[in-house]
């Protein structure tokens, strides 16, 4: 089992909906980097990163097509 990066966010509590959507469907997520960014958008600092394990990425994919506000 191996982890893959779903999404890309420069806030990262964008990175915790997104991530908080995922395991209310059921899916495990895990947001790397989202404390890095001491200055939220300064677009110098790393994006936090949402992951999921191999095996969910397109069922997370579906899930978060169905979220158009995401």
């Amino acid at each position: 089992m191996s982890l893959v990066e779903l999404s890309r966010h420069m806030h990262s509590h964008e990175a915790e909906i997104i991530r908080g959507r995922l395991e209310a469907a059921g899916i495990g997520a895990v947001c790397f980097d989202s404390g890095v960014n001491i200055v939220e958008g300064a677009g110098i600092a790393l994006p936090a990163r949402v992951m999921v394990l191999a095996e969910d990425l397109n069922h997370a994919k579906l899930i978060l097509a169905e979220d158009v506000s995401l």
